[in-house]
């Protein structure tokens, strides 16, 4: 994996494309921070790929629920007080 600023990315943008036509990934970074992953595909394996990112962030925002969940007690509310909680936050949608 090869780490590139975003100042790198826009005056040599073919380095970048170079790594991804060897399937390196690329993580564009701002301030020392990575803000992008760059990920080669193909045609071939476009809406795969794609599949697995979606499903890999879901999975990443489930678990970080449930932490919170956790870490705010919530996980010991008994079925009815979760219902009653369902019943509330559709009531201030409306």
């Amino acid at each position: 994996m090869k780490f590139v600023t975003v100042r790198d990315f826009r005056l040599r943008p073919g380095s970048v494309w170079s790594n991804l036509d060897k399937n390196e990934d690329v993580v564009i970074t701002s301030k020392g921070k990575p803000i992008a992953l760059l990920t080669g595909i193909s045609d071939i394996t476009f809406d795969e790929t794609l599949k697995l990112l979606r499903r890999a962030k879901a999975e990443l925002a489930v678990s970080r629920m449930r932490k919170a969940s956790l870490k705010k007690g919530l996980s010991k509310l008994t079925a009815k007080e979760i219902d009653a909680e369902i019943v509330a936050a559709r009531k201030e949608r409306k």
